[in-house]
C-alpha cells in the first residue's frame, strides 16, 4: 500500500470488483434513479488529519462474512456496516490496517446505491494513521442512516494481531493450522474496516466459512450452520459492544462442556491432545461465572461462554466477550505435570477474564486513558473471585505482591499516571502495563478497604448498571461509589466503627463518609490523576503522631512540592487490636502512651512508610521478640517498606538486614519468602558484578540463614498451599546455592527421571528444582531438551525450559536463545520470557543483551513496538545492571534507535532502574561487605545459631 505522505494528496478508484461469492441475497444494491456528481481523481484529499475518527459517523450494525483458507493462509471477506450520519458529509473515515480492499460502496436504507454511475466509490488511504476515506458523491444528510459495504482480502497475519495464524503438532507428527484473533487494543482493524475506537460500539453479526474438518466459534452461538461443499456458520447478533472485543476461531478443537446455575452454556477448546487437560478449567469458569452474577447482582447477558486456549498467543488472556482467549499455560492443568502454582494461576487468569465480561465488556473505558478501569478491576477482581470460590488456594497471600510490584514501578521517576494520554496505538500499548493492572488493583483494594465491603460492592455495582452497553470513565466510577452515601442504600449498611478522640475509627465511618466531610472525587484524583506513591514519614511525640507526606522516588530525592494525597491512613498500637482509619492530617493523637504503633495496617493503603528517630528500632526490636503482636501482613510490609526505603537513600542497609534477621523465627511463609527474597535479589546482583569473594560470603550467610527452613523441607507434594509454595521456593534457591543435601537429593531424582526415559512423574512443588539441577551436565541438558520437544504439557514445558536455562554453559544459553529466534523448537510466544530467563543468569545477562541490541528489528517485528513482550525484553535484560558501564550502554543502544525509543515510555523506565542499581551499589556495597564480616564472627562465636 502507498503511502500518501509520499504521493501527496489524491484518491484511488478501485474498478469492477462485485460481492463476494455467496454474500447474502439483502446485501445485493439496487440502483437508484437520478444522475450523481463523478470527482476526478485530483480533486479529492484525505479528508481528515487526526489520529482519532470523527464523530459525525457513528456505526449501529456490522454484518460480516470471512472465508479463511487455512491452506493459503489467507482470507476474504466482506463487511456491511449500517451508519448514523449526525452531520452532512461527503466522507466517511474508519480505520484499516493491511487490508486489500477491492470495492466499497454507500447504500441507502433500501440497500440502494446513492449512485448509478458510480457504484463503487473512491477509497483514499492514510497508513499512518491506519485509517481510509470513502466519498459519497452525494452528501450523506444528518439524521440519516445509510449502509457503507466494503469487500477485502488479507493474509492471515503473522504474529499475534489481527486475524492470525496458528499452528500445533498432532500426536501423529502432523502441523495443523488455525485461524484465531487477537483485536485488543487496536487490532481488529487489521481484520476487517471498522471504526475501531472503544467508545464506536455497535452490535455484530458474523458468518464464518470453513471446510468440514473444521468447527467455528465467535462471541455468540451459531444460529444456522450452512453446508454445501463449504460450511457456513452464521451466529446469532451479538449484544452491543466495541471492535477489540469482537473474536472468532476456525479450527479442528475438541471441548468439553457444562452449565451455570443460571442456564449459561460453558464450553472449553483445546488441541485434541491437550483435550483431558480442559477440565479443571471448565470446574473453574462455571464457578466463576456462578459467584461475578451473584457480586454483580447483574447476568451474564450472552447465552454462552466459551474459553479457548491457542497455541501461539503473546499475551496471557484475552477477555472477548462470550469467546474469551487464553495461552495454553493459562487455561490447561495436568493433574501429573502441573504444580499448585500453575493450578492457583489457571485459575486467577480465568477469574480476571471472567471478570472483564462485566468490567470492559458490559461498560467499557471512553478511551485507552482509562484502560486502568477495565485492567485494574479486573485484577483486583482476581483476587475477591478466587478467595470466594477456591479458599484453600489461599490467594490473599498474594495481593500484597501485587501491590510491592506497583511500587517497585510507581517509585520511578519515569512512572505515570494511572490516566494518562495514549493517542496512537504504541503509546495505547504501552498503557498495558503495572500501573493499569496493579496500581489500579491496589488503589481499589485501598478505597474497599476504606468505605467498607458493603458499601464499595453496591457503589460498582451502581456504576455497572448505569453504565451498561455504554463507555465510562474515571468520575464515573467516583460519582457512583460516592452516590452510595446519599442514597437508602447507606441505611442498609450496618455501622462497623466508632469515634474515637476527635477522629472516626471503628463504627462510625459512615456519618464520615454520609455528607460533606468526604469528597471522593477530589481524594480519588490524587491517587489516578498523578504520578507516583507517597511516602508517609511518622514521628512519635508522646502519644500523638506527627505525620507528613512527600513523594516516595527511589531514583532521586523528591522536590515537587504539588505532590500531595488525600491519604486514608490506618494504624494498629499494642494497646488494642482495632485498626484504626480516617483521612490522614499532619497531627493524630493515639489516645494514651503506647509502646508500638505500626502505620497502614495490613497494607491496605497503597502509599510507603518511613518511621524517624528510633522507630524502625522500635519495629526491629517487636519483631525479634514478639513478632507474632503484628499479623502476618504487617511483618511482610514492614520488610518490604524497610528494603525500599534502603534503596531510596533513607534506611542504611544495616537496619534492614538487622530488621529482617528476625525471620529464623518466623512460621509464615508470606514474609519470610519476602525476606529471603530480598537477599536473593542482592545476591543475584552480586554474582553479576565478578566479587567472588563477597558472593561467596553472602551465599554461605543465606544458606545460614535458611537452614532450619531448609531442612525442614520434604520432596513431595504434601500440604497445604502455603506449605507447598514454600517448599518450592526455598529449594529451587538453595540448589542453585548449591547447598550439598539439596543438589544430591535432586541429582537423585533426576536420575531416576532418567532412568525411566522420562516416564516418572516427580513430584510436581519439587520437579523445576530438580530438572535445573539435572540440566547441570550435557548429558542432563540434552535430555531436558529432548523432553521439551515432544511434551504436550505446557505447564511441564514450562519448567523444561527454565531449567534449560538455568545452565552455567554460556554456549547452552546461546543455543536456546538461536532456538527462540528460530521460532521452531521454542515458539515465538516463549522469546521474550525465554531472553528474561537467560538474563537473570549470571552467565547469560550479556548474552540476553547482546541478542537484544543485535535483533532489535527483529523482535520489534515479532511483538510490535510498545507490546507487553517489548517492555519486558527490556526491562528484563537490564533490570540487573549496576555499573556505570553498563548504563552508559544501554544509554548508548536507545541513543541508536532513538527514533523507536522515544515513543515508548519503557525505555526511561530501563534507564531508571540502571540508575537506581548504581546508586544502591556506590551506597551499600561497602557496607555489605561489612556487615558480612560482623555476622561472620558472630557465627563464629556462637556456632549454633
Amino acid at each position: 500500500m502507498l503511502s500518501v505522505r509520499l504521493l501527496g494528496l489524491f484518491f484511488f478508484l478501485l474498478l469492477g470488483g462485485g460481492q463476494c461469492q455467496g454474500s447474502e441475497s439483502t446485501l445485493s444494491p439496487h440502483h437508484p434513479e437520478g444522475e450523481t456528481f463523478s470527482p476526478g481523481a485530483d480533486s479529492l484529499s484525505f479528508p481528515w488529519s487526526r489520529v482519532r475518527l470523527p464523530r459525525y459517523i457513528v456505526p449501529l450494525h456490522y454484518r460480516l462474512l470471512l472465508h479463511p483458507n487455512l491452506t493459503k493462509l489467507s482470507y476474504t471477506g466482506s463487511v456491511q456496516i449500517q451508519v448514523d450520519v449526525q452531520n452532512n458529509t461527503n466522507w466517511v473515515v474508519l480505520h484499516s490496517k493491511g487490508l486489500q480492499i477491492s470495492s466499497a460502496t454507500i447504500l441507502d436504507e433500501n440497500l440502494a446505491h446513492l449512485s448509478d454511475k458510480v457504484p463503487v466509490l473512491p477509497v483514499l488511504h492514510n497508513p499512518s494513521h491506519e485509517q481510509i476515506g470513502i466519498f459519497s458523491p452525494r452528501v450523506l444528510s444528518s439524521g440519516q442512516k445509510y449502509f457503507l459495504y466494503i469487500e477485502f482480502a488479507a493474509e492471515l497475519a503473522d504474529g499475534f494481531y489481527g486475524f492470525y495464524r496458528s499452528s500445533y503438532t498432532s500426536s501423529t507428527g502432523e502441523t495443523r493450522t488455525l485461524a484465531s484473533t487477537h483485536f485488543e487494543p487496536t487490532s481488529a482493524r487489521m481484520a476487517f474496516p471498522c471504526f475501531d475506537e472503544p467508545s464506536f460500539k455497535a452490535s455484530f453479526s458474523v458468518r464464518l466459512r470453513r471446510s468440514p474438518e473444521f468447527i467455528s466459534l465467535s462471541n455468540m452461538p451459531v444460529v444456522s450452520p450452512l453446508a454445501d461443499g463449504l460450511m457456513e456458520d452464521q451466529f446469532a447478533e451479538s449484544v452491543k459492544m466495541s471492535t477489540y472485543l469482537v473474536a472468532f476461531v476456525v479450527c479442528d478443537f475438541k471441548s468439553v462442556t457444562g452449565t451455570t446455575s443460571s442456564g449459561v452454556q460453558v464450553s472449553i477448546y483445546a488441541a485434541p491432545e491437550k483435550w483431558l487437560q480442559t477440565h479443571y478449567a471448565l470446574e473453574v469458569a462455571v464457578k466463576m461465572l456462578d459467584f461475578y452474577e451473584d457480586y454483580f447482582n447483574i447476568k451474564y447477558p450472552l447465552p454462552k461462554q466459551d474459553l479457548i486456549a491457542i497455541p501461539d498467543f503473546q499475551s496471557g488472556a484475552m477477555e472477548n466477550w462470550g469467546l474469551t482467549t487464553y495461552r495454553e499455560t493459562s487455561l490447561l492443568f495436568d493433574p501429573h505435570t502441573s504444580s499448585i502454582s500453575d493450578r492457583l494461576w489457571v485459575t486467577m487468569v480465568i477469574g480476571h477474564e471472567l471478570a472483564h465480561q462485566w468490567f470492559g465488556n458490559l461498560v467499557t473505558m471512553k478511551w485507552w486513558n482509562d484502560i486502568w478501569l477495565n485492567e485494574g478491576f479486573a485484577r483486583y477482581m482476581e483476587y475477591i473471585s478466587v478467595e470466594a470460590t477456591y479458599p484453600d488456594l489461599k490467594v490473599e497471600e498474594y495481593l500484597l505482591h501485587t501491590c510491592f510490584a506497583a511500587v517497585g514501578l510507581d517509585s520511578l521517576n519515569s512512572s505515570r499516571p494511572i490516566s494518562s494520554p495514549a493517542e496512537n496505538p504504541t503509546q495505547i500499548k504501552e498503557m498495558f502495563d503495572t500501573v493499569s493492572y496493579d496500581k489500579g488493583a491496589c488503589i481499589l483494594h485501598m478505597l474497599r478497604h476504606f468505605l467498607s465491603d458493603n458499601v464499595f460492592q453496591s457503589g460498582i455495582v451502581r456504576y455497572l448498571r448505569k453504565y451498561s452497553y455504554s463507555n465510562a470513565h474515571n468520575q464515573d466510577l467516583w460519582e457512583s461509589l460516592g452516590n452510595i452515601y446519599k442514597h437508602p442504600l447507606i441505611t442498609e449498611y450496618t455501622p462497623l466503627y466508632s469515634c474515637v478522640y476527635g477522629h472516626c475509627v471503628h463504627r462510625c465511618v459512615q456519618y464520615l463518609f454520609a455528607g460533606e466531610h468526604l469528597d471522593l472525587k477530589a481524594m480519588m484524583n490524587t491517587w489516578t490523576l498523578q504520578k507516583g506513591l507517597p511516602l508517609v514519614t511518622v514521628t512519635r511525640k508522646g502519644r500523638r503522631l506527627l505525620l507528613k507526606q512527600e513523594r516516595f522516588l527511589r531514583t532521586v530525592a523528591p522536590t515537587d512540592p504539588l505532590f500531595l494525597w488525600h491519604i486514608p491512613l490506618t494504624y494498629r498500637t499494642d494497646s488494642s487490636s482495632t485498626i484504626h482509619r480516617h483521612l490522614m492530617t499532619s497531627l493524630t493523637d493515639v489516645g494514651e502512651e503506647v509502646g508500638w504503633v505500626k502505620v497502614n495496617a495490613d497494607m491496605t493503603g497503597y502509599y510507603v512508610v518511613h518511621y524517624e528517630d528510633e522507630g524502625w528500632d522500635v519495629m526491629s526490636k517487636l519483631l525479634r521478640y514478639n513478632h507474632t503482636a503484628l499479623s502476618y501482613k504487617d511483618r511482610t510490609h514492614l520488610i518490604h517498606n524497610s528494603v525500599q526505603l534502603v534503596t531510596a537513600g533513607y534506611l542504611s542497609l544495616d537496619k534492614a538486614l538487622d530488621l529482617i534477621s528476625y525471620l529464623t523465627h518466623e512460621t509464615h511463609t508470606v514474609p519470610f519468602l519476602q525476606g529471603l527474597g530480598f537477599l536473593e535479589s542482592i545476591y543475584h546482583m552480586t554474582e553479576k558484578r565478578d566479587e567472588p569473594d563477597l558472593t561467596r560470603n553472602f551465599r554461605t550467610y543465606i544458606l545460614q540463614f535458611a537452614r532450619a527452613v531448609i531442612d525442614g523441607q520434604t520432596w513431595s507434594d504434601d500440604g497445604s498451599m502455603s506449605e507447598r509454595r514454600l517448599r518450592s521456593e526455598v529449594l529451587l534457591l538453595a540448589c542453585y546455592l548449591e547447598d550439598p543435601p539439596c543438589v544430591e537429593q535432586a541429582r537423585l531424582l533426576f536420575n531416576h527421571w532418567l532412568q525411566s526415559n522420562g516416564t516418572l512423574s516427580l513430584p510436581t512443588d519439587v520437579a523445576e528444582t530438580v530438572y535445573s539441577v539435572g540440566a547441570q551436565d550435557d548429558r542432563g541438558w540434552d535430555s531436558l531438551l529432548h523432553a521439551y520437544k515432544t511434551s504436550i504439557s505446557e505447564a511441564q514445558k514450562s519448567k523444561f525450559l527454565f531449567a534449560l536455562t538455568s545452565s552455567r554453559d554460556p554456549a547452552k544459553l546461546h543455543r536456546l536463545l538461536q532456538l527462540g529466534l528460530e521460532g521452531r523448537v521454542i515458539r515465538t510466544q516463549d522469546l521474550s520470557h525465554l531472553i528474561l530467563m537467560v538474563s537473570r543468569n549470571s552467565r547469560g545477562h550479556y548474552l540476553a543483551w547482546d541478542l537484544v541490541k543485535k535483533n532489535w528489528d527483529t523482535l520489534v517485528q515479532k511483538f510490535q513496538l510498545g507490546s507487553f513482550c517489548i517492555r519486558h525484553i527490556i526491562v528484563g535484560t537490564t533490570g540487573q545492571f549496576s555499573s556505570p558501564e553498563d548504563l552508559a550502554d544501554v544509554r548508548l543502544f536507545f541513543d541508536s534507535i532513538q527514533e523507536q525509543a522515544s515513543q515508548m515510555r519503557v525505555t526511561q523506565i530501563a534507564l531508571d532502574n540502571v540508575q537506581k542499581n548504581v546508586r544502591w551499589v556506590q551506597r551499600n556495597l561497602e557496607p555489605l561487605k561489612k556487615w558480612l564480616t560482623q555476622e561472620s564472627e558472630k557465627s563464629i562465636l556462637i556456632p549454633n545459631r
